[in-house]
């Protein structure tokens, strides 16, 4: 049953070919097999098994949601009411939500399952997902590398059957990159189109929920129950939301694809090269024309990036106070010593050091010279991409520059760890949607490639990814021990 899609399995649900409970508990079962790989913080078998019994009776009714009865898992950083968000910090992993997340409170009104909680880099800060308190994930086509990060729990969940899907964040490329890496297909959606409460900021006006699957068929299925306004996020956008799963299926004759030379430079793996190539030659055979096209502000994307991230990131967490919720210190001599103790025993390197970067950026005399400057650089970035997109359809070229890495690598290097998003961050700043689907594998490891439309063409992306997997395997391969 874990290797077949949300469709599959809702009709053998329908059919009566097994029930919601048999089908969580496999699930629940092939999680204990593969707990080494680290993917879950918090397995909820007991209201799994709830949530699947009352699935089991809302089956019945003719009304139930395609969702109905389906086990998926949740990224750590949605908060779930009576289950431990932990958003993969030493300093939530007492914290039990009072009050579900919007996104999931979207899953239980159509009756899905919840696995459980997945890992995650620390308040999503991360490419290899090996900030979080919890311990560095394993990427199961290669257990001795990262799965990427953010989200690389639900990447590596998805990767080995050990979720029918999941859902992700991506603030800076942290569903794509995992993607990428694990070989399943993630889909950043236009920023404001999935409601962000409950979902624990990182950066607030970069970050964005949106679908992990195996395939886009199945992304679309997730994305039609994520997405739609919120009148408690003030950043959703009042737009309706179409039927992602309707066009699937339309052709692609006459699309145009621009391929930004940026993202094609000498520092890109040529085995990634050949891969992406190949990709975008099964996209002509379906009819669609390649052009060049050019980005020439996304070099800098990074530095401004990190500046806008890391002064979001400082202005999130200064909540964490060891006061109201979270880990506070043991016998605080006062009220300093209560500040100081419970966010320096609690928060990760990685974490202390972007809330320092932004404070700094942040700070007087450097707001203008640094902060005021990276936004200007973001409407640059934003502008750039608005004139290459009025000249095609959409943008393609590589999720990532190399393949999933050794576990701990990059972790002496931030910087190096940092440019493991370069083809991806510049997609966040300008709030644009965008897909990573697998297109092949360099040196046994799984490429990705990245689908880049204009605002609100979700449905749009979901039909190019879903016709090259009409005529590629690649998102059905399984790494070797976890068929």
């Amino acid at each position: 049953m874990h290797n077949k899609t949300i469709t599959e399995l809702a009709k053998g649900l329908r059919a009566k070919e097994y029930s919601s409970v048999e089908l969580t508990q496999a699930y629940l079962d092939r999680i204990k097999k593969y707990q080494d790989l680290n993917c879950y913080i918090t397995v909820a078998e007991e209201n799994a098994l709830e949530q699947a019994k009352l699935a089991d009776s809302q089956l019945a009714s003719a009304d139930s949601a395609l969702l109905t009865g389906i086990p998926i898992a949740q990224k750590d950083i949605f908060c779930t009411q009576g289950i431990k968000t932990s958003c993969g910090s030493k300093m939530l992993d007492n914290f039990i939500a009072p009050y579900n997340a919007t996104v999931i409170e979207k899953f239980n009104a159509d009756n899905a399952v919840m696995l459980g909680k997945l890992n995650m880099d620390e308040f999503a800060m991360g490419s290899s997902n090996e900030t979080s308190f919890y311990g560095a994930v394993q990427n199961p086509w290669d257990t001795d590398t990262v799965p990427g990060g953010s989200s690389g729990g639900s990447a590596s969940a998805i990767a080995a059957r050990l979720t029918v899907a999941a859902t992700g964040t991506d603030t800076g490329g942290s569903i794509r990159q995992p993607a990428s890496l694990c070989g399943i297909t993630g889909l950043k959606p236009t920023y404001g189109r999935v409601s962000r409460f409950g979902m624990i900021a990182f950066a607030s006006s970069l970050d964005q929920g949106g679908p992990m699957a195996r395939s886009a068929e199945d992304a679309a299925i997730l994305m039609q129950t994520m997405a739609g306004f919120d009148t408690k996020d003030s950043t959703s956008v009042d737009r309706a939301v179409p039927d992602y799963s309707a066009g699937l299926n339309n052709s692609l004759e006459g699309l145009k694809i621009g391929l930004p030379k940026e993202f094609f430079s000498q520092d890109l793996n040529n085995d990634i090269a050949s891969a992406i190539e190949s990709a975008i030659n099964e996209y002509k055979k379906l009819g669609a024309e390649v052009k060049e096209v050019s980005l020439p502000n996304m070099k800098l994307a990074i530095p401004a990036y990190y500046v806008i991230a890391s002064a979001e990131c400082s202005a999130n967490l200064s909540r964490y106070d060891g006061v109201r919720f979270g880990h506070r210190c043991h016998s605080p001599a006062d009220l300093n010593d209560l500040y100081t103790r419970s966010r320096g025993e609690a928060f990760g390197a990685e974490v202390k050091r972007r809330i320092l970067m932004g404070t700094y950026a942040l700070s007087a005399g450097y707001y203008d010279a640094y902060y005021i400057k990276a936004q200007k650089v973001r409407c640059l970035i934003s502008e750039d991409f608005s004139r290459a997109l009025s000249e095609v359809d959409v943008l393609m070229g590589p999720v990532s520059p190399s393949t999933a890495f050794d576990i701990g690598e990059k972790t002496d290097d931030p910087i190096e760890m940092y440019l493991a998003d370069i083809y991806t961050i510049a997609i966040n700043l300008a709030g644009l949607p965008a897909m990573s689907l697998p297109s092949g594998f360099a040196d046994s490891k799984p490429v990705g490639l990245q689908v880049i439309g204009n605002y609100f063409s979700e449905d749009r992306l979901l039909n190019i990814a879903h016709q090259y997997q009409q005529v590629t395997d690649w998102h059905q391969q399984t790494p070797k021990g976890f068929e």
